[in-house]
């Protein structure tokens, strides 16, 4: 059995640093996706405000809402592929910076947006658009933030990068909190006459702290190395002769577009492929408020309250998980987790249809936020591992986005359609069953191809 790898002495400076940087990714990651999951647990107040008219059916409005979300997950590549680049020629920080900037700008239009009632169709428009730069900027997110944090990493570097993962349970928490105070403390008129605008307002409000956090933070040291290694490889020419005395890393001359997509094409599809279950997993809990209210009757903050349990299990499981997977490896912790997940989502899924009870869907959500934990947690390091310093934020981001964009952006639209066709009200839990299966495959490619724990 190989033992973890060992590192030399930890310094102060060093440890200092690390603790800044999982602040600095922390509070941005946080808003991202604070902002992102508000839309989905809001989603019946956002498709009465916005796509339902007297034409349109709650069914219609319902499908149409989370074909906005899934759409605005089409350009998550986009944003991959532009910010990641940028990151990897320009640094990590420089790039973290303009996503928190984006997401500021996509929650400000969702703050101040009119609704059909007011401007008609073209508020709708307007949604779209915000949750387009929204996706543009959550595309370079995950893969700038990963490496900053493991890239300040001295070891422990799935302890690290859980924190990734554990500020997306606090966002969970943060906007399944919101969703059951809104629900339980404001009546009907008020919730959607102004209420539901107060998520965006305080999202908009603390961006500006992590925006101020990341402009102070340093670059990373692989970056910095990699920085230098390119200044030596570009003045290794030896002068009159025109050879090089150093032969400069065969990486160096092309771009990191170019080097992710073309020479690191299995790496890529494998990742994204392991990004699965994760991405199903979040999106699974986030689509369950719609699911409870229109086909369980029960009360519109019944998931809330399953939502803000899934998301405290995260941040709180999660730098644990980490802690196991720089014992044993990231890759068993989340093949062991992706199993579970294969067994026992049916089950939850009849116990919660059979039993349609507030007690019953919290602890379906616990269920699926450990699940989550598990298999998120150790994600950040192992995809870390996949990708050279060169190309680590273009792969991770093309990997991770194309994931999410096909097993989660489009997870409750996939999820809402099933219900609806199939009038199986244990559908989701056959996909979400069939995207594990995939996930373990995945990893399974990943351990032997590419040699990650």
């Amino acid at each position: 059995m190989s033992s973890a790898p060992t590192h030399p002495p930890v310094t102060h400076e060093q440890r200092a640093t690390a603790r800044r940087a999982v602040v600095a990714s922390s509070i941005g990651n946080a808003l991202e996706w604070f902002d992102i999951i508000v839309y989905s647990s809001l989603a019946v107040v956002i498709s009465a405000l916005f796509f339902e008219s007297d034409s349109i059916g709650q069914v219609t409005g319902t499908l149409l809402t989370f074909g906005t979300f899934a759409l605005s997950y089409l350009i998550r590549p986009l944003g991959a592929l532009v910010l990641g680049s940028y990151a990897d020629r320009h640094g990590r920080r420089p790039a973290l910076t303009i996503t928190i900037a984006l997401m500021m700008l996509g929650t400000l239009i969702m703050l101040l947006a009119p609704t059909a009632a007011v401007i008609g169709p073209a508020a709708a428009l307007l949604i779209l658009l915000a949750r387009l730069i929204q996706g543009f900027s959550a595309g370079g997110e995950f893969g700038t933030a990963t490496a900053f944090l493991i890239e300040n990493a001295p070891d422990k570097r799935a302890f690290y990068g859980s924190w990734q993962v554990a500020t997306q349970g606090l966002a969970i928490l943060l906007a399944s909190g919101f969703g059951f105070a809104l629900h339980t403390l404001l009546s009907h008129d008020a919730l959607y006459s102004w209420g539901w605008r107060i998520p965006y307002l305080f999202g908009l409000l603390i961006g500006p702290v992590g925006l101020y956090i990341r402009l102070r933070m340093d670059e990373t040291p692989d970056f910095r190395a990699l920085q230098d290694e390119r200044a030596r490889a570009a003045s290794s020419p030896s002068e009159g002769t025109g050879t090089t005395t150093t032969p400069p890393h065969p990486s160096l001359g092309r771009g990191p577009l170019a080097q992710t997509i073309v020479h690191s094409a299995g790496r890529w599809l494998t990742a994204a492929g392991v990004v699965g279950l994760a991405s199903m997993s979040v999106y699974t809990i986030l689509f369950m408020p719609t699911y409870s209210i229109q086909n369980l009757d029960l009360p519109s903050w019944a998931a809330y309250l399953g939502g803000v349990v899934a998301g405290a299990v995260t941040l709180v499981g999660s730098p644990f998980v980490g802690h196991l997977a720089d014992r044993v490896g990231p890759g068993r912790v989340m093949l062991a987790a992706s199993a579970v997940g294969i067994v026992v989502v049916y089950p939850l899924f009849l116990w919660l249809v059979a039993v349609p009870t507030v007690a019953t869907l919290t602890m379906v959500q616990a269920v699926l936020g450990v699940i989550m934990a598990l298999y998120f947690g150790p994600m950040p390091a192992l995809l870390t591992d996949m990708f050279p310093t060169q190309i680590r934020t273009t792969g991770m981001s093309v990997a991770y986005n194309l994931g999410v964009t096909v097993f989660g952006g489009f997870a409750p639209l996939v999820l809402a359609w099933l219900v609806s066709s199939t009038g199986s009200l244990t559908s989701p839990s056959i996909y979400y069953a069939a995207v594990a299966a995939l996930s373990l495959v995945c990893l399974l490619i990943a351990r032997k191809r590419f040699a990650v724990r």
